[in-house]
């Protein structure tokens, strides 16, 4: 590294607005020579939710979302930096999801980044979101590297090798829905709230997952990709055979298909982790999983993961439930990993609708002509 690297603090006000939720955050960080050194401190993180907005569509509706985004940002910064209790004139930076996500809220936030940046004289710095939650063991513990990390979310599931800031490899991934879609359809086919996650598994703790044996896609198959389609689709065949035989779901019925389609889920997610540690172990000595993502906030989920650490003899680490969901101090975070290696943008940073962590195997969900999704 070179040694005009900074060595001592660095406070970084990150933003967030990839998806449905419009966040701010400061985050202060230790760093010597240009590497940061163990875990992050969290001095204020303000997330303002949409689900009431896209409730009663059943999901995510962009356009209403990026104009939430447009209208909240600057309320969310203003908390973050009152509830820190700084100013901008104490931030050594500023970084904003530049991608991959919804572009009408990505947009939103590297333009406001663009302007504080550019009134306050500060360095700019464009994260990309998955990055964000990759890195989020080394805010929330100070984990080394190198680690795997279960990345699922509700647009996104990878099961990723982290070497290092902006090196990663992908061990395995999704090949067609996130489990956290899946979560929200069944979900909206079962007749429960928005967002689906939360309310799938509060049915599931009064369920039987042994009464509908779902499948659980490509499980037996060599690698570590993933598939949510079938399984889904095989919801909503019970379902229906349910109520043509009997006229409706009984509570009980809904309450039995949450718990084996949720039961499904972690198997197979436990499943291809357990062969991806195995294999990246060999490769490079790692010995921790860590999981971040909304679907992270899952409890069985959770359980199922930290079985399968500990069978391969790895470590578990999951971050607070309230740094699984998407969260602009995790990206304050890795602004100030790529701050402390001398990395920044200008104020030609450009929003992404699409960015891969794994640039050498890009292209897992639709490609089109705007590039690989993630």
């Amino acid at each position: 590294m070179s040694e005009n690297m900074p060595t001592g603090t660095l406070t970084i006000l990150g933003l967030e607005s990839s998806c449905d939720d419009t966040a701010a955050a400061v985050v202060r960080v230790r760093v010597d020579g240009g590497e940061v050194i163990g875990a992050g401190e969290i001095l204020s993180s303000v997330t303002l939710g949409q689900a009431d907005l896209h409730a009663a569509f059943g999901g995510v509706v962009p356009e209403i979302a990026a104009r939430a985004h447009a209208e909240r940002l600057d309320v969310c910064v203003e908390k973050a930096l009152a509830e820190a209790g700084l100013g901008l004139s104490a931030m050594d930076a500023v970084a904003c999801t530049a991608g991959p996500g919804l572009i009408g809220g990505v947009l939103s936030g590297v333009m406001c980044a663009k302007g504080i940046a550019w009134g306050a004289g500060l360095p700019l710095v464009g994260v990309n979101h998955l990055e964000g939650h990759a890195l989020t063991p080394r805010l929330v513990s100070g984990q080394g590297y190198p680690y795997v990390m279960l990345l699922a979310s509700g647009g996104h599931c990878q099961i990723l090798g982290v070497l290092g800031p902006g090196d990663y490899r992908r061990l395995g991934a999704t090949i067609d829905d996130a489990p956290g879609e899946a979560f929200d359809k069944v979900a909206k086919m079962l007749g429960l709230g928005y967002p689906g996650g939360p309310e799938v598994e509060r049915e599931a703790k009064a369920g039987d997952p042994k009464r509908f044996r779902f499948p659980r896609p490509l499980l037996d198959k060599p690698g570590c990709d993933m598939s949510f389609s079938g399984l889904k689709t095989a919801v909503r065949r019970q379902r229906d055979l349910l109520v043509e035989a009997q006229g409706g779901l009984s509570v009980q019925d809904r309450a039995d298909i949450c718990a084996g389609f949720q039961a499904a889920v972690s198997d197979l997610l436990a499943g291809k982790v357990r062969r991806a540690l195995a294999d990246f172990r060999a490769e490079t000595g790692a010995e921790a999983l860590s999981v971040a993502g909304g679907v992270a906030a899952n409890t069985a989920l959770r359980g199922a993961l930290e079985a399968a650490a500990a069978a391969e003899g790895f470590s578990f680490d999951a971050p607070p439930l309230r740094l699984c969901t998407d969260n602009a101090a995790m990206i304050a975070w890795a602004g100030a990993e790529r701050l402390a290696r001398g990395e920044a943008d200008g104020m030609d940073l450009s929003a992404r609708p699409r960015w891969p962590l794994d640039k050498a195997r890009a292209g897992m969900l639709g490609g089109g002509k705007k590039g690989p999704k993630a």
